[in-house]
């Protein structure tokens, strides 16, 4: 069998664009992604609450970042792809009537192994910026 993986066979090098995505960020994402990933912070979901620390309005959790770069990574790379690393960074603050946009970029391939470089920037600029590693099994094979 060829060690060359569907990632190799299908076009994808170092240099490969992931199409664009558009998230708006609203309330209801904050609240149910807080909820969702059991981050019970007030500032998630209390507008009140945030405010008084000193933010706008409830902000996003990491972990529904995280979640959105895996979303982000995993549909341009098909169900069959497996996730192995995500290693991220957060920088300006996901708020309500916002948006973030993610760009990613292929900053390697070794056979089935690629390493997608990822940004989600919003209007006060890079939300999260990092890399995701995952295994793209070559045709005929599930994981």
């Amino acid at each position: 069998m060829s060690s060359v993986g569907t990632a190799a066979r299908t076009g994808i090098e170092a240099g490969t664009r992931l199409p664009e995505l558009r998230i708006p960020i609203t309330a209801t994402l904050i609240v149910t992604g807080a909820i969702a990933t059991r981050d019970f912070q007030k500032v998630h979901h209390d507008k009140d609450v945030a405010e008084a620390a000193g933010t706008p309005n409830v902000f996003m959790n990491i972990l529904t970042t995280n979640a959105l770069v895996n979303r982000y990574v995993g549909e341009w790379a098909g169900p069959a792809a497996r996730v192995g690393r995500i290693n991220i960074r957060l920088g300006a603050t996901n708020f309500p009537g916002d948006e973030m946009v993610f760009t990613g970029t292929v900053e390697s391939v070794d056979g089935e192994n690629v390493v997608v470089k990822v940004i989600g920037t919003n209007s006060l600029g890079p939300h999260v910026t990092g890399t995701v590693n995952l295994t793209i099994p070559s045709k005929g094979e599930s994981a």
